[in-house]
């Protein structure tokens, strides 16, 4: 059996990683799924949070948000809404936006008419942007 799969993650704007991976954890709609070596062909939904994944002895970390993967035992395609680096997180930019989220759902003013679904999944963004910011 192979030592490492083919690892491509794509966002409709670029190629982000093309890498020969040892093992990977992605975040899906109801947990997060480990990805090895010959892993039985799989399509799954992807949901927020960190992709984190070995190559080479060293371990990748980036935020992801929306998307779909298709595994197969020697490749495995990661299809994002949005993907990035550590070092691309603008960290100011990212705590705005968990401010901005907490007050809404904090917040019982009904004239602002909150959508709570949409600023949760803002929120879970944030955070998961701000905890990858952290790997650089």
């Amino acid at each position: 059996m192979p030592d490492t799969f083919q690892l491509e993650i794509v966002t409709p704007s670029r190629l982000l990683v093309k890498d020969a991976a040892e093992e990977a954890q992605i975040p899906g709609l109801s947990g997060y799924l480990g990805i090895l070596p010959g892993h039985a062909p799989l399509l799954t939904e992807l949901g927020v949070g960190a992709i984190t994944y070995k190559a080479n002895g060293a371990t990748h970390t980036l935020a992801l948000a929306w998307g779909f993967a298709e595994v197969l035992p020697d490749k495995v395609t990661i299809l994002a809404e949005a993907a990035e680096r550590p070092q691309e997180i603008d960290v100011g930019r990212a705590q705005k936006a968990k401010d901005r989220a907490e007050a809404l759902l904090k917040s019982n003013d009904p004239k602002l008419e909150v959508d709570y679904a949409r600023a949760e999944d803002a929120l879970q963004r944030a955070e998961t942007r701000l905890s990858v910011a952290k790997e650089k």
